[in-house]
């Protein structure tokens, strides 16, 4: 559900981090910017900047770890929730 009003601070870091792989509009959608992208990505600078953390674009915030597990490994899980 994309935010009513523009996120700011941690809030637009965590929405963003949680967006970051469904690309730059998406999460800027969601986020609560539309289709300002561009305002987008400067407050979410400005919200890392202000935490210590530098990022030059979104997939900045896309981990090692989470890249790892998305592209690569097999899931284990039962056939049917009845398996559990």
């Amino acid at each position: 559900m994309a935010a009513s009003q523009p996120l700011k601070g941690i809030e637009l870091i965590d929405c963003a981090k949680a967006n970051a792989k469904q690309g730059v509009e998406t999460a800027a959608n969601l986020c609560g910017y539309g289709s300002e992208i561009s305002d987008f990505q400067s407050s979410l600078q400005q919200a890392c900047h202000e935490i210590g953390v530098d990022i030059s674009e979104l997939s900045d915030l896309i981990t090692d770890q989470e890249s790892i597990l998305q592209n690569s490994g097999i899931e284990v899980a039962p056939d049917t929730p009845s398996d559990l």
